[in-house]
C-alpha cells in the first residue's frame, strides 16, 4: 500500500517489488531492483527515506523518518525480517540481521554488519567494515561494541550523546528524568499528521 502524506508520494522504480501488504507512506523513493517484503512498514514523516539499488527490506522491518532525521540506506544494502532503523544512515553493501535496532542519526559503514538483535545508538557511527555481534550494543563514535550486560560501560558513553534530545528533542532534567508528558504530547502532534493521509495505490 502507498500513502501521500503531507502532500508527498513515495516514488518506486519500475524495478522494484512492494509486496501487497507492506506500507511505504510519504517522501520515499525505492530504487532499482530493491524489494520490500510483506508486512514492512516505511514511513517518512516529516523527513525522507531514500532506498538505493537492489537493497532488501525483509518482512516486518520498520523504516521511519523525522523531521529532523531522515533515513538513507545505500546499495545493495540488506534488512532483515523484524528490524527496525530510525533517522539513520546506511552504506552500500551492509548487512543488518533479523531484530537489529539502529537508532536517529547513526551511521553505518560500507559493508559493516550488525548481527543478529544488534543496537546501534543514537549518534553513533559504526566504521566500514565494523561487526555488532549478536545481541551487542555499539555506541559512540566512532562507535565501541559492549555485550548487553555491561550496562554502565554502555551508559557511560550513551549518557553524553542524549538519547531524549536528538529523537525528541527534550532535555533531561538535571536530576536524568525525561519530561514524558512533554514527550507523549510531541509524538501524538506528530502521529496526528497522519489523518489526512490518502491511499495512493493498493496492491
Amino acid at each position: 500500500m502507498l500513502i501521500e502524506h503531507q502532500g508527498r508520494r513515495p516514488f518506486i522504480h519500475e524495478s522494484a517489488f512492494v509486496a501487497p501488504t507492506a506500507v511505504v507512506c510519504g517522501d520515499v523513493t525505492i530504487g532499482p531492483h530493491s524489494q520490500v517484503a510483506f508486512g514492512a512498514i516505511i514511513v517518512a514523516q516529516g523527513g525522507s527515506v531514500v532506498i538505493g539499488t537492489q537493497s532488501i527490506i525483509r518482512e516486518n522491518a520498520i523504516i521511519r523518518a523525522t523531521p529532523q532525521h531522515s533515513v538513507h540506506i545505500g546499495n545493495y544494502v540488506l534488512v532483515g525480517p523484524n528490524a527496525a532503523l530510525y533517522g539513520c544512515t546506511v552504506a552500500d553493501e551492509a548487512f543488518l540481521a533479523t531484530g537489529v535496532t539502529i537508532f536517529h542519526a547513526a551511521r553505518i559503514g560500507k559493508q559493516a554488519e550488525v548481527r543478529i538483535n544488534g543496537v546501534v545508538h543514537v549518534n553513533s557511527g559504526l566504521p566500514e567494515r565494523a561487526m555488532v555481534p549478536i545481541g551487542w550494543v555499539a555506541v559512540g563514535d566512532p562507535a565501541q561494541v559492549f555485550p548487553p550486560n555491561d550496562h554502565e560501560r554502555i551508559w557511560a558513553i550513551q549518557k553524553s550523546l542524549n538519547f531524549p534530545l536528538t529523537v525528541y528533542g527534550v532535555e533531561r532534567s538535571p536530576n536524568g528524568s525525561i519530561d514524558m508528558k512533554e514527550i507523549t504530547r510531541r509524538l501524538a502532534e506528530g502521529l496526528a499528521e497522519h489523518r489526512n493521509d490518502q491511499v495512493v495505490v493498493a496492491r
